[in-house]
């Protein structure tokens, strides 16, 4: 199985990088955890990018808040699948980090969730390793059934208290 490397900005990004490694290791999707940064470390994160595929990656996970370049760069350096989460900061409260994130030039697709989204973040990496994996897909497919059976009794209940007002 491919492994996902998950990129983190700062190590200040790791409370919102624990739910896409909680995510991976529950699906049992072997991941990387780096810290590197656009700005301050951008050749380690250019060889690590363009790396990436030699070394068993299928899937690179970045988070980054305030400007958020990280994403970009690792997909100006790779043919792998980027997905980009932008962290919540003081600074225009993640808006920045969202703008930054999904706003990439022709040919340098970076996937983007939602602000802080690192749970779908993995999601999302497991869904494209689950292409080639039929193992992943079907863990995938109970949790989708999980949810909706979940919702149907969420709703049933939520019809049995409505006859009691």
């Amino acid at each position: 199985m491919k492994k996902v490397a998950v990129i983190m900005g700062s190590d200040s990004d790791l409370p919102v990088v624990s739910k896409a490694v909680g995510e991976l290791k529950a699906y049992g999707v072997p991941y990387e955890c780096h810290v590197m940064s656009a700005h301050r470390t951008p050749q380690l994160a250019c060889e690590f990018a363009a790396a990436a595929k030699d070394n068993g990656f299928g899937v690179i996970i970045c988070a980054a808040g305030m400007a958020a370049h990280l994403a970009g760069v690792i997909a100006g350096h790779t043919t792998l699948p980027v997905i980009g989460i932008p962290c919540r900061s003081s600074n225009l409260d993640g808006l920045d980090a969202l703008l930054a994130t999904v706003q990439m030039p022709s040919g340098i697709p970076v996937a983007t969730v939602a602000i802080d989204g690192a749970k779908n973040a993995a999601i999302l990496a497991i869904q494209m390793l689950a292409l080639s994996d039929d193992t992943l897909a079907e863990k995938l497919a109970k949790a989708k059934q999980d949810m909706i059976d979940g919702v149907v009794a969420k709703d049933k209940k939520l019809q049995e208290t409505l006859k009691e007002i």
